[in-house]
């Protein structure tokens, strides 16, 4: 059970250096949350309206990280995306700890 909850929030991963490799940031939150901070350069897709924006993540074998405010929406929206043939996609859990982990 430990290591399914730790693949489920991406412990482990480097998301520096998936960054630094290009790596997008996709801000699941809703877009009033997200006006009230986010990650710089992080793209904001509510997670209600993930499926009908995926035009915006045009790369399937980019390297996605998801973040919202606890890791319940992002680890939805990684599934979502997994679903839809996204190759390279990371829960990255709630937005401010994702921040400090890429700094």
């Amino acid at each position: 059970m430990f290591k399914f909850l730790k693949k489920l929030f991406g412990e482990g991963t480097d998301y520096s250096q998936l960054v630094k490799n290009g790596a997008v940031i996709v801000d699941v939150r809703t877009k009033q949350e997200f006006a009230s901070g986010h990650i710089k350069g992080s793209k904001n897709i509510p997670l209600d309206s993930l499926s009908g924006n995926l035009n915006k993540l045009k790369n399937r074998n980019q390297s996605i990280i998801t973040c919202c405010a606890s890791g319940m929406r992002s680890a939805s929206a990684k599934q979502i995306l997994k679903s839809r043939g996204y190759q390279n996609v990371y829960n990255g859990g709630g937005w401010t700890s994702l921040k400090n982990k890429i700094q």
